[in-house]
């Protein structure tokens, strides 16, 4: 029977060319659904800010603003542990969105009062799933063709307004999103930045690990992503015939399609992990007095991480984890450690330095972990740039052994954006956390 005409040319494509049935990727709301929805249930609290403002009920039908945060991250193993489902790339991603705030100008009023703030940003109870797939948050291909549709709806709401009755009267709302629940692997993908191993090392500037290592402090948030669309363009095209290496570097590492526009800042969780890490790193130099050998055997560096350890898990019961994880870090960094870590160090003068390196970093941490720094550590964020520079002046001098050329991607965050980002967004913590 060779007479079958014409058939579907997916016919037979789910068992044979690629193990994951396209139909059970993904699941979502739709956008403009879910705002909708995630309004109607702060109907009463937008009603009781109305009324605490004095604002009269029926002035207030039209000028709303609602600041929204998206977050998008990579949920790591989710495979099944004995199921029959069909096959799944064992990873999945989550993009979800929070409502920050809810804003009104009313009529004839100079400024916007705010009718409803979330108390908790970071709780699982304020934070609304959008979309869940199954797909690698590595596998750029599938990301952008399962997120597509939604940066489509997301485009589209920025122009317009949303005409919803509350309080049994038709108002009219605004929406301003603001991507800042990425982590910096999330931000670098679809913002179309090289991995986090390159030399430009930052998602918010241009600087480079040279550079960033050299002057530690002084650098500004200049990254955005219509700058990064127009890099691509020049990447895409190369309008001055370079090389690829002018070329580059004309471009700051942006060699891909940036798809999601993301606000610039960075994830609280992430930097305390990533600062715990090197802290971790340099108390094992410390204890091997790295600053005076040149490149010690991998046998001595092994020893002096097995006293770290064993020190550790003796004195403050703390284990040795395989990855740094948020809970051992919050663990790590406390005047406690310091001082068990200090019986193994051999000189008082290099006790001094990491006493005093810890003593500033404590000082230094709060101001991206609170919600609210203005409110909750004034003191702290007044002296966090004296601190800093305090902090890279360390780093540059008794511990240049670690950062002569080289600095880690949170280290210069830390050091060189944390006042500016507090600034224009009021907190790191609340914006920009798991």
């Amino acid at each position: 029977s060779c007479h079958v005409g014409i058939i579907n040319g997916l016919a037979g494509w789910a068992a044979s060319v690629d193990d994951v049935p396209a139909d059970t990727i993904t699941r979502r709301f739709r956008y403009d659904v879910a705002l909708v929805s995630a309004l109607k249930d702060l109907e009463e609290d937008i009603m009781e800010g109305l009324s605490e403002h004095g604002l009269e009920d029926s002035a207030c039908t039209s000028g709303f603003s609602v600041m929204i945060k998206e977050s998008c991250d990579g949920m790591g193993d989710v495979s099944e542990k004995h199921g029959g489902g069909p096959a799944m790339p064992e990873k999945a991603v989550r993009f979800s969105f929070t409502v920050m705030s809810i804003s009104v100008q009313a009529d004839g009023e100079d400024e916007a009062f705010v009718v409803f703030r979330e108390p908790k940003p970071n709780s699982e109870l304020s934070c609304k799933p959008l979309c869940l797939m199954f797909v690698d948050e590595s596998d750029h291909e599938t990301l952008t063709a399962v997120l597509g549709p939604l940066v489509a709806e997301r485009n589209a709401m920025k122009q317009s307004r949303l005409i919803l009755p509350v309080g049994d009267l038709p108002r009219s709302f605004r929406f301003h999103f603001r991507g800042t629940g990425y982590d910096e692997k999330m931000v670098r993908e679809i913002e179309g930045l090289e991995a986090a191993g390159s030399t430009y090392i930052c998602t918010l500037c241009d600087s480079t690990r040279a550079e960033a290592s050299h002057n530690m402090v002084l650098h500004s948030v200049t990254r955005s992503h219509d700058e990064n669309l127009e890099r691509y363009e020049i990447w895409r095209t190369n309008p001055f015939s370079e090389s690829a290496m002018e070329l580059r570097d004309r471009v700051k590492g942006v060699s891909a399609k940036p798809f999601i526009e993301t606000h610039p800042t960075m994830d609280a969780l992430h930097c305390d992990i990533g600062n715990a890490t090197e802290f971790y790193k340099i108390f094992q130099d410390e204890i091997g007095e790295v600053f005076q050998k040149a490149n010690p055997s991998r046998e001595e560096r092994r020893s002096w991480r097995a006293a770290l350890d064993k020190q550790l898990r003796k004195k403050l019961k703390l284990k040795p984890v395989m990855r740094m994880n948020g809970n051992f870090a919050r663990r790590l960094m406390t005047e406690e450690t310091i001082e068990v870590v200090c019986e193994l160090v051999p000189s008082e003068e290099r006790r001094e330095a990491l006493r005093e390196l810890m003593g500033l970093y404590i000082q230094m941490k709060p101001v991206w972990r609170a919600t609210c720094p203005a409110k909750e550590c004034p003191d702290q964020l007044c002296r966090y740039s004296f601190n800093s520079q305090r902090f890279a002046d360390l780093l540059s001098s008794t511990f240049k052994y670690r950062y002569d050329g080289k600095i880690t991607n949170y280290l210069h965050k830390t050091l060189a954006h944390v006042p500016e980002i507090i600034e224009r967004d009021g907190s790191i913590g609340a914006w920009a956390s798991e």
